[in-house]
C-alpha cells in the first residue's frame, strides 16, 4: 500500500511527460556504441516512429496548484471549542459562525470531535448521544450535529473529518453514563484509570465495538476524513493500567509491552483496511504525541510514546495503514529539549521514506506569540514538500480568539488564496478528464463523468501561467466567470485533478452578494446587550455580528465572547 514519496506532487511534471500531458518516450541521449563490436552503428541507428494508437489526444490544458491542508481541531469534550450551550438553535448558530471564521482565516479542513467518550455527536444505534450536547448522556438534542456540520462545511468548501477517540470511555468525573453506554453494556471491557474510564485495547469485544462504530460512520455519513488523536493507552499517572485479566486471556505468550503495542497496531491496521474497502475517498490519519522516543532525534527529551502509550507511528506509516501522520509539535522552536524545527524535520523524513503525507500539529492554545508562530510556519515551508503539506491547529477557538491576531496573520501572510488538500497517498486511478462546460453570459454550467467530484477549480490565465482563483463545491453546477481567459478543472474525492476546459469570458466582475438579513437569531458580543447575569445595556446589543438599537433586534439569543449564554430566545424588553 505504500505509495511513491511524491504521489501528491501534482504540480510537478515528470521527465517523460510532455507539457500538454501526453506521454512521450524518454529523450535518447545517443548510443556511443561498443568499440569492440564493429557491427554497432551507435548514433547512426535509424529512429523508429512510434506505433500507431487509437487513444484520443487529451483535451483541455494542464492546470495545477500547490496543495496544502490548512486545518483546525474543533474539540467537543468538555465543550472546549463547541458547543457552549445546550440549546440546539444556539449550537447551530455557533457552529455556523465558527465555520465562517475558519473560512475567513483561509483554512480548508475541520476536524470535528464526534466521539469524545464512546458516545456520539450524531444519530447512532451503537452509542448514546454525547452529554456535551444536552448535559445528559443519551438525551436526543433534536437534530443531528454531524449531518449539520457536514452540510455547512461542504457548503463553504471545507472538508469535514470525523475525529474519534478510539478508547476513552469517560473523561473524568463528568456525570452518569447512559444505559446504552459501554460502561453499562460491556463493563468487563472497561478499565478504571484514576477518574478516567478506558476501553481496554486488548479486549476483543471492545475492539469489535470500536470497529463497528467506524464502519457505521463510513457507511452513513459523507465525511471527508477519519481521524484519531494521541489517546491510545492513557497517559501515565503513576499507577498501573490494570489489564492483567485481559493479558492472561489473550496475551498469547507475547511480552506485555509488545502485546499492548500489537493491540493498538491491529486497531490501526483494521481501520485502515476498512477505510480502503468501504471509502477509499476518505483520508485516514492519526495525530500522535510529538516525540517518538527520547533521543530521537538526538537531544530530544520527553515522554516515550512507544513504551508508555504503546503507540508506534513509524509502523503505521511504514506498513501503509494510514494516509498521513500529524505529530503534535506543541513546543516552540526555541525549546532545547523539544525543538519544533528538528522534530518536524525528523517526522518529515519518516513520512517521505514511507510515502505518507505529513500535517504538523501546531498549538495556538499555548499562545507562543506571533513571532514564534511565524518561525514555525517558516520551518514548515522549509520542510521537504515530498511529505510536509500542511498544518492542523489546536484548537479552533484558541486560534480564532488569539489576542495577538494569529488568525489574521495566517489569512494575510500564509493562507493567501484557495488551496485544495493534497492527493491521497494511495490514490491510484486515472486523473479525471476535463469537464464539459456550457458557457453563457458569465455563467459556466459544469458537468463531469467523475462520480462525486469535490471541486470545480477555476484558473485564470496570467503572464506566469494558470493561477487558481476559486474552488467551487461541485454540488454547485454553476460557476460565475468574469472577463478573461479561464480554465475549469475537476478535483475528485481523492484529490486528483485533471486537465482544464478553457473558456473566454467578457462578463463583468461578479457583484458582492447582499448581506444576510439581521434576524436577531444569534448574537455575539463583548459588551452591551443582555448578559448571563441578567444585566443589560441601556440601549444597544449585538445582533448577528452588528450593533443595533435593542428594540430593533427582535427575539435574540446572545453568546458572550467568553462562551457564556447571554440571553434566551424571547422578546427583548425596551
Amino acid at each position: 500500500m505504500v505509495a511513491a514519496a511524491c504521489a501528491s506532487c501534482m504540480w510537478e511534471t515528470s521527465s517523460s511527460e510532455s507539457t500538454d500531458g501526453t506521454e512521450r518516450p524518454p529523450a535518447d541521449p545517443g548510443d556511443p556504441g561498443d568499440p569492440g563490436d564493429p557491427g554497432d552503428p551507435g548514433d547512426d541507428d535509424p529512429i523508429e516512429p512510434p506505433p500507431p494508437t487509437d487513444e484520443p489526444a487529451p483535451t483541455g490544458v494542464e492546470v495545477s496548484h500547490r496543495r496544502e491542508l490548512r486545518g483546525a481541531w474543533i474539540a467537543t469534550v468538555s465543550r472546549i471549542d463547541w458547543p457552549s450551550s445546550t440549546d440546539p438553535a444556539t449550537q447551530r448558530s455557533e457552529l455556523e459562525h465558527l465555520l465562517d471564521d475558519i473560512v475567513d482565516t483561509g483554512l480548508n479542513t475541520v476536524f470535528l470531535q464526534v466521539r469524545p467518550e464512546a458516545d456520539a455527536l450524531y444519530r447512532s444505534e451503537l452509542e448514546p448521544w454525547s452529554r456535551y450536547l444536552t448535559g445528559t448522556q443519551g438525551r436526543d438534542p433534536g437534530y443531528d450535529p454531524l449531518a449539520f456540520a457536514i452540510e455547512e462545511s461542504h457548503r463553504r468548501g471545507l472538508e469535514l473529518h470525523a475525529w474519534l477517540n478510539p478508547y476513552r470511555a469517560r473523561a473524568g468525573n463528568v456525570g452518569a453514563s447512559a444505559p446504552g453506554h459501554v460502561m453499562n453494556t460491556m463493563p468487563e471491557a472497561i478499565v478504571a484509570y484514576g477518574s478516567l474510564r478506558w476501553l481496554d485495547p486488548g479486549n476483543p469485544d471492545a475492539f469489535d465495538h470500536t470497529l463497528a462504530v467506524v464502519r457505521d460512520l463510513l457507511e452513513r455519513y459523507d465525511i471527508d476524513g477519519l481521524h484519531f488523536d494521541d489517546y491510545f493507552y492513557p497517559y501515565p499517572n503513576g499507577t498501573e493500567f490494570d489489564d492483567r485479566a485481559t493479558y492472561a486471556a489473550f496475551g498469547g505468550g507475547m511480552a506485555k509491552d509488545d502485546w499492548r503495542r500489537d493491540n493498538v497496531n491491529r486497531m490501526v491496521q483494521a481501520v485502515g483496511a476498512l477505510v480502503a474497502d468501504l471509502r477509499p475517498d476518505v483520508r485516514f490519519g492519526i495525530s500522535p504525541f510529538g516525540i517518538y522516543r527520547p533521543g530521537i532525534p538526538p537531544g530530544v527529551v520527553g515522554l516515550d510514546q512507544y513504551a508508555e502509550l504503546y503507540a508506534d507511528p513509524l509502523r503505521w506509516m511504514d506498513d501503509g495503514w494510514l494516509d498521513y501522520i500529524a505529530p503534535q509539535l506543541y513546543w516552540p522552536t526555541t525549546s532545547s529539549g523539544q525543538p519544533y524545527d528538528r522534530l518536524l524535520d525528523w517526522w518529515t523524513e519518516q513520512a517521505v521514506t514511507a510515502g505518507r503525507n505529513l500535517f504538523v500539529g501546531n498549538a495556538a492554545a499555548f499562545a507562543f506569540g506571533v513571532p514564534e508562530y511565524r518561525a514555525q510556519m517558516a520551518s514548515l515551508a522549509a520542510a521537504d514538500p515530498a511529505a510536509a503539506r500542511g498544518a492542523i491547529w489546536w484548537s479552533a477557538r484558541s486560534l480564532l480568539n488569539d489576542d495577538e491576531g494569529l488568525a489574521s496573520v495566517l489569512a494575510r501572510d500564509y493562507y493567501v488564496g484557495p488551496a485544495a488538500t493534497p492527493v491521497l497517498a494511495d490514490a491510484r486511478a486515472a486523473l479525471p478528464p476535463a469537464p464539459t462546460v456550457d458557457f453563457a453570459e458569465g455563467t459556466a454550467t459544469v458537468e463531469s463523468d467523475v462520480v462525486g467530484p469535490r471541486f470545480w477549480a477555476l484558473y485564470q490565465a496570467t503572464d506566469n501561467g494558470w493561477s487558481l482563483r476559486e474552488l467551487v463545491p461541485a454540488a454547485e453546477s454553476e460557476v460565475y466567470v468574469p472577463a478573461g481567459r479561464w480554465a475549469i478543472s475537476v478535483i475528485d474525492r481523492q484529490g486528483r485533478e485533471g486537465r482544464g476546459t478553457v473558456i473566454q469570458s467578457a462578463a463583468p466582475e461578479r457583484p458582492d452578494p447582499p448581506p444576510p438579513p439581521r434576524t436577531g437569531e444569534a448574537c455575539e458580543h463583548s459588551n452591551g446587550g443582555i448578559y448571563a447575569d441578567g444585566g443589560c445595556s441601556a440601549s444597544w446589543q449585538c445582533c448577528d455580528g452588528g450593533w443595533f438599537p435593542r428594540e430593533s433586534c427582535g427575539a435574540c439569543t446572545c453568546v458572550e465572547r467568553t462562551g457564556n449564554l447571554g440571553c434566551e430566545p424571547g422578546p427583548v424588553e425596551p
